[in-house]
C-alpha cells in the first residue's frame, strides 16, 4: 500500500529478459536504505517486489501482464522513474490510498504551462471514465493527484486534467511529460469497489442473497 507521495526519482540501470517478463534494476538509494528482500516498492505507480538489493538500488521481476498493462514495458536503461516505499502505519497519509495496481494507461494530450502551475490533459480509457470525478483522486505515474477537470459522461472520447504545482514538477517525472507520452493510471479504490458492488445489485439496488447479500 502506498500514498502516491514520491520520495525520489530513480533510474533504470538494467533490463534483463526473464521468461516472458523482465528483471529490472533500479537505482534508488533512499528506497533501499531500509528495504529488505520481499519488500514492496512502487516504480512509477507499479508495485514491485524487491528480489535483491545493493546500497544503491534493487532488482525486481516484472511479469508480462504488468508489462502489457503499464508503461514499464517501454522503459530503457537510463529512464527516470518515480519511487515510493510502501506506507508505514506510523506515518501521515499525505496523498490517498494507492495500491500500485495499474488500471491502464493514458496519453498526454495537452500541456498548458503557467507562471507556476502546469495543467496536463490526459486521455482516459472508456472503461475507467466512470471512476474518475472532478476533485477526486487519481494516481498518474505513481503520483497522487487531484482531478481538476474531466470530460462529460457523454463525450465521444474521455479525458481528465490535473494541475501540477512546482514541487510536483521538480521532484517527480511529471515535469518532463509532453504530448504523446503515455502514463500509468490507477483510479480510486473506493470508486472501483462501488462500481463492482453495483454490478451485483438487484433491480432494487440491494444485493441478493445469492450474490453475497442478505435480506
Amino acid at each position: 500500500m502506498f500514498t502516491g507521495i514520491i520520495e525520489e526519482q530513480g533510474v533504470i540501470t538494467a533490463i534483463d529478459p526473464s521468461g516472458d517478463g523482465v528483471r529490472l534494476a533500479v537505482r534508488a538509494p533512499l528506497a533501499v536504505s531500509d528495504a529488505q528482500r520481499g519488500d514492496s516498492i512502487s516504480i512509477s505507480g507499479v508495485c514491485l517486489t524487491v528480489t535483491d538489493q545493493t546500497p544503491e538500488g534493487f532488482t525486481a521481476d516484472v511479469m508480462k501482464q504488468t508489462l502489457d498493462m503499464s508503461t514499464l514495458g517501454t522503459l530503457s536503461v537510463g529512464s527516470p522513474v518515480n519511487v515510493e516505499r510502501a506506507l508505514a502505519t506510523h506515518t501521515r497519509l499525505g496523498g490517498h490510498i494507492v495500491q500500485g495496481h495499474v488500471d491502464g494507461t493514458g496519453e498526454v494530450l495537452e500541456v498548458r504551462p503557467g507562471e507556476q502551475w502546469r495543467v496536463l490533459r490526459v486521455s482516459l480509457p472508456a472503461d475507467l471514465a466512470p471512476l474518475v470525478v472532478d476533485k477526486g483522486s487519481i494516481t498518474v505515474q505513481g503520483v497522487s493527484l487531484t482531478v481538476s477537470d474531466v470530460s462529460d459522461a457523454d463525450a465521444s472520447s474521455h479525458w481528465f486534467e490535473i494541475s501540477l504545482i512546482p514541487e510536483t514538477l521538480e521532484v517527480t517525472t511529471l515535469g518532463a511529460l509532453a504530448p504523446g507520452d503515455r502514463v500509468n493510471l490507477e483510479t480510486d479504490i473506493l470508486a472501483r469497489h462501488v462500481q463492482r458492488l453495483l454490478r451485483f445489485a438487484s433491480p432494487d439496488g440491494i444485493p441478493s442473497a445469492e450474490e453475497g447479500g442478505s435480506r
